[in-house]
């Protein structure tokens, strides 16, 4: 049975596409907002659309949520990058055929006056330690997201925990929300590249780069179809068919074409980085 917050969010990707044409047919995506907020999807689906007659209706979300409305049968495929909670998604049988896709990196971004004195700094941990220690304004997105949960396992590997305090501030927002309110702030907070690089490409935030570089900051992406043998309702032909377009040299190629100010978001990974 669909969950009541599965059913608003349905009702509002309903609401947000009723002035599209109509088209024989229309396959739901639930992805993550840094895939939105980057512009990458408005780049990509239109090629994909016409190919295959389709229509793609976007849920974006975090991760977590779009993994939900994935177990609550209320989307056919996922876009998301938390790997260990796509296999998680995979093994206990709501989703098949995940295929990596692309990557980039997490940065930390923070004011220009850096309050904490952790730019340029490598390790991550570290920094992090350093922020909590001069209660420096951080600004997390608190959505259960992939960069949410990454977020949370650098506190955790800082010794920290679930930070507290009125240093640390959980928004519930998506990455374009949680970067352009910790820009009017002066807060630092962890972000995808890629979103980072669109915005600050449109002027719409003055955060520098103040932490980036680190290996653990790596960020890959994964798609994966709904399992029509768990849910039988959902379109997986067509999901496949934007799972096989992803990952396709047309789809990859795509992909590490997108660029802004000659700064590519996202890395194709099509059977690279990661494994499947």
């Amino acid at each position: 049975m669909r969950s009541l917050a599965g059913f608003a969010l349905f009702f509002a990707f309903v609401t947000a596409s009723a002035g599209l044409a109509g088209a024989a047919e229309r396959l739901k995506l639930a992805t993550t907002t840094s895939t939105s907020n980057s512009g990458l999807l408005k780049y990509l689906h239109p090629v994909f659309e016409e190919k295959h007659g389709v229509k793609v209706d976007v849920i974006a979300v975090g991760t977590g949520q779009a993994l939900r409305l994935g177990r609550n049968r209320d989307v056919d495929v996922v876009l998301v990058h938390a790997r260990a909670a796509e296999d998680k998604f995979v093994a206990e049988g709501h989703g098949v055929n995940r295929r990596d896709v692309m990557y980039n990196d997490f940065i930390v971004a923070g004011p220009k006056k850096d309050p904490a004195g952790v730019r340029g700094m490598k390790d991550a941990v570290a920094a992090f330690k350093k922020v909590a220690g001069k209660k420096a304004l951080w600004f997390s997105r608190g959505d259960d997201s992939g960069t949410h949960k990454m977020e949370l396992r650098l506190w955790k590997a800082a010794g920290l925990g679930k930070p507290s305090g009125g240093w640390y501030r959980s928004l519930g927002q998506g990455m374009g929300n949680t970067l352009i309110a910790a820009d009017e702030k002066g807060a630092y907070t962890l972000a995808d590249r890629g979103t980072y690089i669109a915005l600050t490409a449109k002027k719409k935030i003055g955060l520098e780069i103040a932490i980036e570089g680190d290996k653990k900051l790596f960020n890959p992406y994964g798609v994966i179809a709904v399992n029509p043998k768990k849910h039988p309702h959902v379109k997986y032909d067509l999901a496949m068919k934007y799972v096989n377009f992803l990952v396709s040299p047309e789809g990859q190629k795509l992909i590490g074409g997108f660029a802004m100010e000659g700064k590519v978001l996202f890395f194709p990974s099509a059977g690279g980085a990661g494994g499947n």
